[in-house]
């Protein structure tokens, strides 16, 4: 027997506005910014072929994920995803352990964007501490997602299709210039081992895809269009990823998209080394550009300015549904109710959002960018193998559940995500894991999290006896 979510009130409803151009605009807005920085962070430990392998593993899991996921984001069009399923197909608890895996995916992730935007800020405002460019950028795309989805979503398509030119016209720079050698050049800087390491980098080419979900209440046609949405956008994120990292990769060695120039002292035969204690740059493209053309040509000028748009275009769109899977747990009381709750005027998630940004502007002041991108993924990969099992037991349970859209090879995709996505949870909790530093250690502060949630649960959700 299957629990269901209450239905939705007039209070609690979302506009439906969207069609199928427009989710392959929020597919590609969400993730994009993972072409343009945060993937670099995996290369001092994975280097080039490293990264690579974990690229491979991870695009494996994510076509067998997206395809499987999508099953479900078709049969149940709610905003909570993944919390939604969850509550169906593994019961309160189960659906509870999704959500907040979810949540801890979406919240984690923009606070990281936006240091990057503000890292690249920089480069007209270095008197500015980025931190404070981050948090005027976060301020920003939150209002204009309470104003309203439609709006926001628009947004959202323009740059996302200004930021996937830019990536094209990047490669068509930069690609005459790639050498096969600079890409194997220190290819393994701490053996096969690196390959763990840079797991959650690799993660980050497509993070948060499942977003798309997230929107389904607000689609005219949930079940069509989702589906064309994920598998479009899908598609176009699989090109874009392996271009760029082929690219920028190959220019001039990993060393000099990861580190700024006066971090690299060159040494013989193209070998560099870095300087003790060189922090890693948010600005992998911009490094590989000023290898083919100098920092003042107007192209360079050009393709950052862009390049900033596709870190905006997943700030943006990270926010948005950040704020749908905040607003649903609190709409069916996994959260506190006034977080599920609209606007009457713009029929968005004011509270949800509200709250999604309160916690966005702490982490941008308490964590770096490349532990912040840990924590996010480890809340991706948390949120895929329950996703999975919930698709294995609504198959089991709810046999006559409409399904306009479903999943291929079933069920050996389900599987094969479930898998895959739970050896690389498994690494990632093992690689981040540093009892002598716990400030430090990604793995503790994933743990945190977790205890302060399952103290949530037991203390205001499991004493409850009205179903959900």
């Amino acid at each position: 027997m299957t629990e269901h979510l209450p239905p939705i009130s007039d209070a609690t409803t979302l506009k439906k506005s969207l069609g199928p151009w427009t989710l392959w605009g929020l597919g590609v807005g969400y993730v994009i910014s993972g072409e343009y920085f945060g993937w670099n962070l995996g290369l001092p430990q994975g280097g080039s072929l490293g990264l690579l392998i974990a690229f491979l593993f991870v695009t494996v899991m994510y076509v067998t994920f997206v395809f499987s996921y999508a099953e479900l984001a078709c049969a149940i069009p709610r905003a909570g995803g993944g919390f939604a399923y969850g509550v169906r197909g593994l019961g309160r608890f189960g659906g509870y352990l999704t959500g907040v895996a979810q949540v801890m995916e979406f919240v984690f992730a923009p606070p990281a964007i936006a240091m990057a935007v503000g890292a690249n800020a920089q480069v007209w405002f270095p008197e500015i501490d980025p931190r404070w460019i981050a948090l005027v950028c976060y301020l920003i795309f939150t209002l204009l997602n309470i104003w309203g989805v439609q709006q926001a979503a628009t947004f959202e398509l323009i740059v996302a299709i200004l930021a996937v030119g830019e990536i094209l016209l990047f490669a068509g720079l930069v690609g005459p210039h790639a050498q096969w050698s600079n890409f194997t050049a220190n290819a393994w800087p701490h053996g096969w081992q690196g390959c763990l390491a840079a797991l959650p980098f690799a993660v980050w080419f497509y993070l948060a895809i499942e977003g798309v979900a997230n929107v389904a209440e607000e689609t005219r046609n949930p079940q069509r269009d989702i589906a064309i949405g994920f598998g479009s956008a899908l598609f176009t994120l699989v090109v874009l990823s392996s271009t760029v990292m082929i690219c920028a990769v190959s220019v001039g060695g990993w060393e000099r998209i990861v580190y700024s120039p006066h971090h690299l002292v060159p040494g013989t035969q193209g070998q560099v080394t870095i300087s003790p204690n060189a922090p890693t740059s948010d600005s992998p493209l911009p490094l590989a550009l000023t290898q083919v053309l100098t920092k003042d040509h107007p192209m360079s000028h050009l393709l950052i300015g862009i390049g900033g748009l596709g870190l905006i275009a997943s700030l943006n769109g990270i926010i948005l549904i950040a704020g749908r899977a905040i607003f649903e747990m609190g709409r069916t009381g996994f959260l506190p109710r006034i977080l599920g709750t609209t606007s009457s005027r713009t029929q968005t998630p004011v509270a949800a959002l509200v709250a999604n940004f309160c916690l966005g502007v702490a982490a941008i002041f308490l964590a770096d960018t490349g532990r912040l991108i840990t924590l996010a993924a480890m809340g991706a990969v948390t949120l895929y193998p329950l996703s999975m099992q919930t698709l294995f037991n609504l198959r089991r349970l709810e046999p006559d559940l409409p399904r306009p859209f479903r999943t291929p090879c079933y069920p050996a995709f389900p599987f094969i995500a479930q898998v895959l996505s739970s050896i690389v949870l498994a690494t990632m909790l093992v690689v981040n894991l540093d009892f002598q530093s716990p400030w430090t250690s990604v793995t503790l502060w994933y743990a945190f999290v977790w205890l302060l949630a399952l103290g949530y649960y037991a203390l205001t959700i499991s004493s409850k006896r009205e179903h959900a």
